[in-house]
């Protein structure tokens, strides 16, 4: 095994998703969830992964406790956070700074006032004084042997009210002894030039070690953390996918590959790049949310490409629509079939399915014209690969995969007199030349077909009872009126291992599931290496 390069300590990744990114609405870690995360962190191999507020509150408090019994962190180090010490008291009374301590971390964010308004109306307490607090602080805590870094809360705010008070905050975080002075566009609002100007000002202005902390209500956060980079700052605070609070943070993700992939950076381990999909992937799955497909660099739609324009190009040179190969950050590029698809669509989705055509002209015309006129109909095939790969296989082999033959189903929905409701469903078909009729119950029409359908076939095909239903979207599309309208059902399966999605279409949604139902167990089957036998 190749050893890793671990970048040094003049740039720094510094991950916040367990402090700032659990404030995202929708989210919340237990102390396994943050355990979880912050394995997945160091694994992708960022140099900083702050924990939480120990002594704020028990689970907090847990977490610090339990990752340094549970983890052997091997890129990164374990950062806990909490505030200056209060006014009017010592550092050394404060408990809330002796939580810090107590939390074991060799690293110690403390955030600090530094814009006056909020010193005044929030802290109520004089400027001075809260200058007097964060060199108290980070004194006393460097004097215990930690490293210090200090998060200039609205320092931005602060800056544009009271240029002269907030640098005084960086000054005085710095010359007590913390490394870094974070400054912290709280609420959101900056943009980029803004940020960049003003970073270089109060590094030519303070000398401190700057870094920058970015939140996306403009939807700037990546770029502001960007221009704060090209103005001097050498450290960055992200969050995983940019979890945050209201919008969100800085992606750690579009950041930590512009830093190494288009400013040269060695910002992470060697190697490491490479997991950032798979990575981010795992950290959505913790969290319970779905991963954005349209994310840049790690979304699944990052390196999709629709026009036909465009993959008559990727055709010659993938390079010439995309800005990086994907390999490098462990993603792939996927060729979507839609009704705007050419031949040079269907030709490298046909590759992309270890299909070949084999130049096959007269073959590649005939699936492009059978995708537009089953598009027309309501179809998507861009999003239900499943469905198209049984399309191309029968256009390409004389006829559809078959491993069983359907006579027929039907689905009755029973409405009883205390108001619940019995959903049967019976289907006969044929399979391996013996005719099979099957009934079964379910707590719908759609799930009693999909039993129905289990109970035929699973003796025959054992492998059925690895499938699983993962989800299932309906929609409506426009034609007739109301209920006389269009329907379209895709479904995603999944074998354990992997998921493939099929779709419907048809003018009831039973009937459109049903459609829908077959593909994914057909093509199931075509996964497993079975061999037709209808």
């Amino acid at each position: 095994m190749t050893a890793t390069s671990e970048p040094d300590d003049s740039f720094h990744v510094f991950d916040t998703t367990l402090r700032d990114g659990a404030q995202r609405e929708g989210i919340n870690l237990t102390v396994a969830d943050k355990l979880a995360i912050a394995r997945h962190l160091d694994e992708f191999g960022v140099g900083f992964i702050e924990g939480g507020w120990p002594g704020a509150n028990p689970r907090d408090t847990e977490f610090f406790d339990r990752a340094r019994k549970e983890i052997e962190f091997r890129h990164a180090t374990l950062v806990a956070f909490g505030a200056t010490r209060r006014a009017g008291t010592t550092a050394d009374q404060d408990p809330q700074v002796k939580a810090l301590l107590d939390s074991g971390a060799e690293v110690i964010t403390l955030v600090a006032k530094s814009h006056d308004r909020h010193v005044e109306l929030a802290l109520r307490t004089t400027l001075d004084e809260n200058l007097a607090m964060v060199r108290d602080t980070v004194a006393h805590l460097t004097a215990q042997g930690r490293r210090v870094f200090v998060d200039c809360e609205h320092f931005f705010d602060g800056y544009r009210a009271n240029p002269e008070y907030a640098k005084s905050v960086v000054r005085t975080a710095s010359e007590a002894g913390a490394d870094v002075v974070v400054l912290c566009d709280t609420n959101g609002g900056m943009l980029p030039a803004q940020i960049q100007a003003v970073v270089a000002t109060v590094l030519a202005d303070t000398g401190a070690r700057l870094g920058i902390h970015a939140q996306d209500d403009t939807g700037c956060a990546v770029a502001n953390t960007l221009a704060a980079v090209d103005a001097g700052a050498t450290h960055v605070q992200c969050t995983a996918n940019g979890y945050g609070e209201r919008v969100g943070n800085a992606n750690l993700f579009p950041v930590v590959a512009a830093l190494e992939l288009k400013y040269g950076k060695k910002v992470l381990p060697d190697g490491r790049l490479r997991e950032m999909t798979r990575i981010s992937h795992a950290v959505a799955e913790v969290v319970n949310l779905t991963p954005s497909t349209h994310q840049p660099y790690v979304g699944v739609s990052a390196f999709a490409h629709k026009a036909g324009l465009h993959a008559s190009a990727i055709k010659v040179d993938p390079d010439l629509y995309q800005h990086i190969d994907p390999e490098q950050v462990g993603n792939t590029m996927r060729m979507l079939v839609s009704d705007m698809a050419g031949r040079a669509s269907i030709e490298l989705k046909g590759k992309e399915l270890g299909i070949d055509l084999g130049g096959d002209r007269e073959l590649v015309g005939r699936v492009v014209e059978r995708v537009k006129e089953r598009e027309l109909k309501g179809y998507t095939y861009e999003a239900a690969d499943a469905s198209f790969e049984l399309l191309l296989r029968a256009e390409a082999e004389g006829g559809p995969l078959k491993y069983f033959e359907v006579e027929s189903w039907r689905a009755i929905v029973e409405d009883r007199p205390d108001g619940s409701h019995a959903n049967e469903a019976t289907v006969k078909l044929w399979a391996k030349s013996e005719r099979i009729v099957a009934t079964a119950e379910g707590n719908g029409p759609v799930n009693a077909l999909d039993r129905a359908l289990r109970v035929a076939l699973e003796r025959i095909y054992p492998q059925l009872a690895e499938f699983e239903l993962v989800d299932y979207k309906v929609r409506i599309l426009e034609g007739k009126h109301g209920t006389q309208s269009t329907t379209r059902v895709l479904i995603s399966t999944s074998d354990g291992a992997d998921e493939w999605s099929t779709v419907g279409v048809a003018d009831n949604v039973i009937a459109a599931s049903w459609q829908a139902l077959e593909d994914a167990y057909t093509y199931g089957l075509l996964r497993a290496g079975v061999e037709p036998a209808a």
